[in-house]
């Protein structure tokens, strides 16, 4: 079985002390490629290092996540738009809005989300969408921007069913699950019984939400496992299904 983890920020501190061997333990248990989304300026060094240590295996994304949306906002997406449109990288991400943290840069998330959608759009690249308290304001962007240019994965999908119906209709989006599906009193179960595989990408946004039994500790990407065999129970499909159909999933949207 071979599993592409579509989102994992291997590249940050908390990977520091045993990076290399958190790679390859994923890599030794058949996760066979995981995808970098780029979070802010700062992490662009480290994520190009991981990629370039581990080529054809950790594969980077250009963008600027919603909760780096700063005032200067404009600057940052500047050096943005200069690596991506001088380097190679499988999507534009990690991008949307989150109005969780931050209300008060609404405004300026909302413009760099728009503005990365029309880049992703111009290079044919799809784009990893955050979203976080603020499907309203993320539908009423992509609702504008959506063409036959744009595909892309909403990461980290804890939406409704109506949510979710509203994210495939627009015909090239893709729904990223991950640890969530594995939480006890979630939900998500009981919305993704209802789609089907075809519409599915895993990822486990490591360090973070760890899927059970290690929810609370730090993820990492072997741990994909965990949340196929819960979607495998969830479809009441078996394992290998899951893997095959999510890897192909990936692969097909992100063109590797």
């Amino acid at each position: 079985m071979q599993f592409i983890d579509t989102h994992t920020h291997l590249f940050v501190e908390q990977f520091e002390e045993d990076r290399n061997q958190v790679v390859e333990k994923a890599l030794s248990e058949g996760v066979n490629q995981m995808l970098l989304p780029n979070i802010d300026l700062e992490s662009i060094d480290a994520m190009h290092n991981l990629a370039e240590s581990f080529p054809g295996k950790c594969i980077p994304m250009m963008g600027l996540h919603p909760c780096s949306v700063t005032q200067d906002w404009e600057q940052q997406m500047a050096v943005i738009k200069d690596h991506l449109f001088q380097n190679k990288y499988c999507a534009v991400g990690e991008i949307g809005v989150d109005l969780y943290w931050d209300q008060s840069t609404k405004e300026f998330q909302q413009k760099a989300f728009a503005q990365q959608i029309e880049w992703a759009k111009e290079l044919k690249l799809p784009i990893v969408i955050h979203v976080r308290d603020a499907f309203d304001e993320t539908f009423e962007i992509v609702d504008a921007l959506n063409d036959d240019n744009l595909s892309g994965v909403f990461h980290c999908f804890t939406g409704t069913i109506e949510q979710a119906h509203h994210i495939l209709n627009y015909g090239g989006f893709k729904l990223g699950i991950g640890g969530v599906l594995t939480f006890k009193n979630s939900g998500l179960d009981q919305v993704i019984e209802q789609i089907d595989l075809e519409h599915l990408v895993l990822e486990t946004d490591s360090p973070y939400l760890a899927p059970t039994p290690f929810r609370g500790k730090r993820n990492e990407s072997s741990y994909i496992t965990y949340v196929a065999s819960k979607l495998a129970e969830v479809k009441n499909v078996g394992i290998e299904k899951v893997a095959e159909i999510t890897t192909q999933n990936a692969q097909s949207l992100f063109g590797l």
